[in-house]
């Protein structure tokens, strides 16, 4: 992958605030949330938080909208009034990334996962899950934010968009549906800026399967710490005796967590 590439899908995300957007999701709106027993105005795409998922295959084109911004490592700069049109051609990726906005905090809010599957014709080299989910881990703001403020330190975190019980708020509580025996790939992306997040199933484990949009050597693991950032693609086998379990996410050092529920849909277990 070539450095002005790399640059711009590893590290920028594609996607830059102010503007660049994809054409699938093009509408940049302020929507109201209630979270933390306050309804407060936030900026989204799409009116949904967080943003919408955007899946394509490797070997696509991917073609982005820029306005009114430059880019790091690219050679063009989009003058005020102007736009651009990047081409990325998608060949060496595979697995998981996300979009972002550039600024602090418009990134708060503006964000969601870019997913890169097998091209048409090409397997997983691991066993084939029975299906794949997207889990976002992002934080929570007590003060409404406002253009070109700093979020400040988050006071919950949230398991795509949605806190837990323990806030006591009565915010609807993250759940994930699984049949039993079936196998699941997780994709797991930490969007909370400053803090690496500890993420863990009661009584599964996991297998690794990828990291930051490449393949990984597959390694076993109970829980998993992801760094500012990171993603992880990982394999959960759904093979507990049929209930409900608690999902976690916790920062590694301020202890501020969150959770939802592993609940096994079918009526049969060990």
């Amino acid at each position: 992958m070539g450095f002005q590439k790399q640059a711009f899908i590893l590290l920028s995300v594609l996607l830059f605030f102010n503007f660049l957007i994809f054409s699938t999701a093009d509408d940049l709106r302020e929507a109201e949330f209630t979270k933390l027993c306050e309804t407060k105005t936030i900026l989204t795409i799409n009116g949904s938080f967080p943003g919408p998922e955007i899946r394509v295959r490797r070997d696509d084109t991917v073609y982005v909208n820029g306005i009114e911004d430059s880019i790091n490592g690219a050679n063009e700069i989009i003058r005020p009034g102007r736009n651009f049109t990047y081409e990325i051609e998608l060949d060496d990726e595979i697995g998981t990334l996300w979009w972002h906005a550039r600024s602090a905090w418009a990134k708060a809010t503006v964000y969601g996962a870019f997913v890169i599957l097998p091209a048409t014709g090409e397997r997983y080299p691991f066993p084939a899950p029975t299906s794949d989910q997207t889990i976002i881990l992002g934080e929570c703001f007590r003060q409404e934010l406002a253009e070109g403020s700093v979020p400040g330190q988050a006071v919950g975190y949230t398991i795509n968009g949605h806190l837990s019980e323990e806030y006591g708020c009565n915010d609807t509580q993250y759940q994930l549906q699984v049949d039993y025996q079936g196998l699941y790939l997780l994709r797991i992306i930490n969007a909370v800026a400053n803090e690496s997040m500890v993420f863990a199933i009661a009584q599964h484990s996991f297998t690794v399967v990828g990291r930051n949009a490449a393949y990984a050597r597959c390694s076993f693991l109970s829980s998993l710490t992801l760094a500012p950032g990171q993603t992880l693609d990982i394999l959960l086998s759904a093979n507990q005796n049929v209930g409900q379990y608690y999902i976690t996410a916790q920062s590694s050092s301020r202890g501020l967590s969150t959770s939802g529920i592993l609940h096994y849909t079918t009526s049969t277990g060990l």
